[in-house]
């Protein structure tokens, strides 16, 4: 970590990007390839929260890098014992420790840690010596030993003593022992090959049970703590008779090989000894000496038989061997040692561990592969293959596990994430140790997917039609428009709003910006606008935003909200007059009335009946044509003046009509038409010199129109009177006595319409002479096809 950070400092000098760069990759090779370990000293039994080290510090890592980049301290094993103050940079004991209870039968006590920073991840390595106290006096596990010697016993002869057990190591450790001065005895204390002290008692001098039959002398255990610490035990010597043989065993060393899962009651070892006396002299009986308190827990030895058995639960992982001593006494309490030695070997009956150590519990969909996602360990207690593991991912999932260096393991993505399609996943790492019978643990890694607006909305239609009625009431709502996002949160929020267009003029169109309903602003008139359409966008909320677009097509539905308009006769005129002669025979057309209606489909077709007539039975109109005939012929009985009322009605729900008012004369000649109609005309207020002039032009015409007509009608009535009295006959200059310019054929009767105020004129039908069937035409003449 020192290294880190100098090298950083050493680019930011240089000014060198490149260089930089280079460096800081040259650095994580260096820390990936195996960091230097930090070392601390600890006494044990320090108070909680007890100064171990300035992290800070000793790294040369700025107090504001600890927090920035998530530094943590995490312990070796289940139990955190240490913890880190990201404010200050100091490593702490979390609580008290106890360095006979964490490092039981251990000369050496180090406990392991790992700091861990983040962005970007380092991981260093430090261990904490926990160095003892004086806090343990040696122990005696008898506090009285009975010796029984034989008062035949030679000076030299020596007898073993329980040895204390100080937990306790090093100079705070069992370092000497002291006997009570007596002229009998010494004390002798050897180490054996283990490096472990033990004691016997020598005899210095013949014993003569008559003389003193019993001794009490006091042993001491001393320490070499400072203060030192002692423990003592009593020990009785019982003189006895002569006893001349001692027990024998068949080896001095019994060595054994035990698994550890072997279970209760199991046989390890028998030790034998044989004595040759007779009677109580000759037999034997086992007991442990010099055996630690643990070794007599695990295994039993049964003082008759001399059968050593497993007692208790073996753990290779605890201790790998254990070393014991078995005196074999006879009846005359002589007695022999034998040294029983049991190895203790590994059986694969420890799951690995998995401790997570880093965990990103979300992550975005866009992130890259290999981004990692969690950190841990993996660790197995047992040895050799046994504790060698293995990590896997089950099922088929985006993501791979990178070895990293100690055990340790990166989870990371290996391909690009989707959060419409899994929006979380639930990862099972499992671990395998490569054991003959392999063992398996699991743990599960819960990773959600955060989610990045990468979808646009989508319309439900690329094209949306709907309708309404002309005449509609305002904000009137039609429908509604929908489009939906497969993103989450404001991602997904969708705001509808029209695309305006350039140079176009706002619509009478509204979509809510929430929901996408779409309203109609103010009334439609279906006759002015038949259909519109727009372009609605969809927009989310996310950064950047997506759109999308669809078009909104509105049909007008129109409505009978207009009457038939009339063109002819024209709608201001009171009464418009037509002129029938009165041998029209039926199915003479009078006139024709016309009428349209601004509204469409069957609101626009229009039926026309007569709906009032002077005579009804004289007149039929045509229901689709408008076509106002005589129904039968006209006679001399019917009035001359004639006054139609006909209804036009279109077809709509509910239908709407209007009337068209006709004044028919029936007429004789053009003179009594002409007649009846000045007649009938009344007085027009002169509207200016034009009108003036036109009446002038008018009265002119009509003279010249009616003297013509006269002198037509006395010379045909005198040729036909020559030829027959009953056919009227008219002169063949009748008609040549005028410009001369038209021929008989297209002679017309022009007139004045009643109330004609402008200069108006109407060309009509030729009015020709009627000639009996049979009879032809005179010279020049045609037979008119309208005559009854």
């Amino acid at each position: 970590g020192w290294l880190f950070w100098r090298v950083m400092a050493c680019g930011r000098r240089s000014g060198d990007t490149k260089r930089q760069v280079i460096l800081f990759i040259l650095c994580i090779c260096v820390c990936q390839s195996g960091a230097e370990t930090l070392h601390y000293s600890l006494p044990e039994e320090m108070q909680r929260d007890s100064f171990v080290a300035n992290i800070s510090k000793d790294l040369g890592v700025p107090l504001s890098q600890l927090a920035a980049r998530k530094a943590r301290v995490v312990s070796e094993g289940n139990e955190q014992l240490f913890r880190l103050n990201q404010n200050t940079g100091v490593l702490s004991a979390k609580e008290s420790l106890d360095r006979e209870e964490i490092c039981p039968q251990s000369d050496t006590c180090t406990l392991v840690f790992k700091i861990f920073f983040e962005n970007p991840l380092q991981l260093i390595r430090g261990e904490v010596e926990l160095s003892d106290v004086n806090d343990n006096s040696p122990v005696f596990s008898e506090k009285e030993m009975v010796l029984k010697i034989l008062e035949t016993a030679s000076p030299g002869s020596r007898f073993p003593l329980e040895s204390a057990q100080d937990k306790d190591v090093g100079i705070n450790g069992l370092q000497n022992y002291s006997l009570e001065p007596n002229p009998h005895f010494s004390l002798a204390i050897g180490t054996a090959k283990d490096g472990a002290k033990y004691l016997e008692l020598v005899l210095q001098s013949q014993l003569d049970r008559e003389e003193q039959g019993e001794l009490n002398l006091l042993l001491t255990a001393t320490d070499g703590g400072s203060p030192p610490r002692s423990g003592t035990a009593q020990v009785r010597i019982v003189v006895l008779d002569a006893n001349d043989n001692i027990p024998v065993f068949e080896r001095d060393t019994y060595e054994v090989r035990l698994a550890e899962n072997s279970p209760l009651e199991q046989l390890v070892v028998r030790v034998s000894a044989a004595d040759p006396d007779e009677g109580s002299n000759g037999e034997v009986s086992y007991a442990f000496t010099q055996t630690s308190e643990r070794s007599r827990q695990l295994f039993q030895l049964n003082p008759t038989t001399g059968e050593i058995r497993v007692a208790g639960k073996l753990d290779f992982e605890e201790a790998k061997s254990h070393k014991m001593v078995v005196k074999a006494t006879d009846g005359g309490s002589l007695s022999a040692h034998c040294k029983v030695q049991v190895e203790i070997l590994d059986v694969n009956d420890n799951a690995p561990e998995i401790a997570l150590t880093s965990l990103t519990a979300s992550i975005p969909e866009d992130a890259p592969p290999r981004t990692v996602v969690a950190l841990f360990s993996v660790r197995d207690r047992d040895s050799g293959d046994n504790g060698r593991t293995e990590c896997s991912i089950d099922g088929d999932l985006p993501f791979s596990l990178t070895p990293t260096f100690d055990n340790y393991y990166e989870l990371r993505t290996s391909a690009a994430l989707d959060r419409e399609r899994t929006a979380e996943y639930n990862i099972t790492i499992t671990a395998t140790d490569w054991g003959r019978k392999r063992l398996s643990s699991q743990e599960s890694i819960f990773v959600q997917i955060s989610d990045v607006n990468d979808n646009p909305p989508e319309f439900t239609q690329e094209v949306y039609t709907m309708s309404v009625t002309e005449n509609n009431s305002p904000m009137l709502r039609i429908g509604s428009m929908k489009a939906t996002d497969a993103d989450t949160g404001k991602n997904a929020r969708v705001n509808y709003a029209l695309v305006r267009q350039e140079g176009k003029e706002q619509p009478e169109i509204s979509v809510n910006a929430e929901n996408g309903d779409v309203y109609i602003l103010r009334p439609l008139d279906y006759e002015k606008v038949r259909a519109l359409e727009v372009t609605v966008s969809a927009a989310d909320c996310g950064s950047p935003a997506l759109s999308a677009q669809a078009v909104l097509r509105v049909l007008v539905r129109d409505e009978n909200d207009n009457a038939p308009v009339l063109l002819h006769p024209p709608p201001d005129s009171s009464a418009a007059g037509e002129l029938v002669p009165r041998w029209a025979p039926s199915g003479y057309l009078v006139a024709k009335v016309v009428a349209v209606d601004a509204d469409s489909g069957q609101n626009a077709w229009l039926s026309y009946e007569l709906a009032k007539a002077t005579e009804p039975a004289l007149f039929r109109v045509g229901l689709h044509s408008g076509e106002v005939r005589t129904a039968r012929a006209v006679t001399e009985r019917d009035a001359a003046r004639q006054k139609l009322i006909v209804l036009v009605r279109d077809r709509g729900q509910p239908p709407r009509s209007a009337t068209a008012t006709l004044a028919v004369a029936l007429v004789d000649g053009f003179s009594e038409a002409h007649l009846r109609v000045k007649e009938e005309a009344p007085a027009a207020e002169p509207d200016g010199p034009l009108t003036l002039y036109l009446i002038a032009s008018l009265v002119c015409v009509s003279a010249l129109f009616l003297a013509t007509a006269v002198a037509a009608v006395v010379v045909r009535v005198r040729r036909a009177r020559n030829e027959t009295e009953t056919l009227p006959t008219f002169p063949t200059s009748a008609t040549e006595s005028n410009a001369g310019s038209l021929p008989r054929s297209y002679v017309y009767d022009v007139c004045f319409a009643a109330g004609t105020v402008n200069s108006e004129f109407r060309f009509l039908r030729p009015l020709f002479p009627c000639f009996p069937a049979g009879l032809p035409p005179g010279p020049g003449e045609q037979r008119s096809s309208v005559c009854s």
